[in-house]
């Protein structure tokens, strides 16, 4: 349960729940890894630091790397990089993926350039069939200007036979199973979906909504770059989910990709101008839409609102 508040950005909750566990005399090892977890994906910096030596200095828990993985990801998000760095240096075990990972994503998004290359030849050769871990050192490289180590990875990813993940949206409505791919016209509903599409963009833009297209359709990771940024595959779910439910009712969609920084500002708009919630599982997290608010509070955005994504230039 701890776990599952995590996911949803429930931080405060989560560790509410945690105290309610301790007082019933419940022994809480695998409980830390949710608890940290949830530190990391609510921004509480300085609760996470606490239970991380909580855990051993109380329950005498020793850290696993799952609970560096943990922290490495919880200061990173903050832009604490001396720190998390710090952290893995003093690890009693070689890292894994996942803590450099962490890390590396970290740098390129706070602009660390001699930290995040270094780790992020690691993470690549931990992870050659990884996509995203190109595309991260490409834009690392790409956000100061370095093209021909740009070049390079491009050239790395083609001799490797590395290719990105397409990406689809889900939405399961009145029995029905409806998957949409970016620009896709395969579903049956597909001229009143579209017409939705563009009847709901024109509704949000009445109060507010912008496109916005940088970094958003150029990320090997994200939708397909030759795709038009109104018809990604989670707009178009949005809009069968409109056409199928009514105000005040709620639709799911799962998402295989990270919801890229248009779609997450347009399904806010639009859970508040249509009068639904909306909630959204994608690579990372849940996200619940609704009046106008996510969950996540736009937290998630730390990764990718800092920087120009040129990770067109892979194709």
């Amino acid at each position: 349960m701890i776990g599952g508040f995590a996911m949803h950005e429930k931080g405060e909750v989560a560790i509410a729940l945690f105290k309610d566990i301790e007082k019933q005399g419940v022994a809480p090892d695998i409980t830390f890894v949710n608890i940290l977890s949830a530190c990391a994906h609510s921004g509480l910096v300085e609760e996470g630091r606490y239970y991380f030596q909580y855990m051993t200095e109380v329950h005498g828990i020793e850290h696993r790397m799952e609970h560096y993985g943990c922290m490495i990801d919880l200061l990173g998000r903050a832009g604490l990089l001396d720190e998390a760095k710090k952290l893995i240096d003093l690890m009693p075990m070689s890292p894994d993926v996942g803590v450099l990972g962490a890390l590396f994503g970290a740098c390129r998004i706070h602009g660390n350039i001699e930290l995040g290359e270094q780790v992020g030849k690691r993470v690549i050769e931990l992870e050659l069939e990884n996509s995203v871990r190109y595309v991260l050192l490409a834009n690392l490289y790409a956000n100061v200007g370095i093209w021909k180590d740009v070049a390079n990875v491009r050239r790395m990813m083609k001799d490797r036979g590395v290719k990105k993940v397409p990406g689809f949206s889900v939405i399961e409505l009145e029995g029905v199973v409806n998957e949409f791919i970016a620009g896709g016209r395969a579903h049956p509903e597909t001229k009143e979906i579209y017409a939705k599409v563009d009847e709901m963009l024109e509704c949000i833009r009445s109060v507010g909504y912008v496109p916005n297209s940088e970094g958003v359709v150029r990320d090997l990771d994200e939708e397909e770059s030759e795709k038009p940024l109104y018809y990604h595959s989670e707009k178009l779910a949005i809009a069968l989910g409109l056409l199928k439910t009514k105000p005040g009712e709620t639709f799911r969609i799962t998402k295989n990709l990270r919801v890229c920084r248009d779609c997450h500002n347009a399904s806010k708009l639009i859970s508040k101008v249509f009068d639904r919630q909306i909630i959204v599982r994608d690579r990372n997290r849940f996200h619940h839409f609704k009046d106008g608010e996510c969950s996540c509070k736009d937290y998630w955005w730390y990764w990718v609102v800092n920087s120009t994504d040129y990770s067109w230039i892979l194709h």
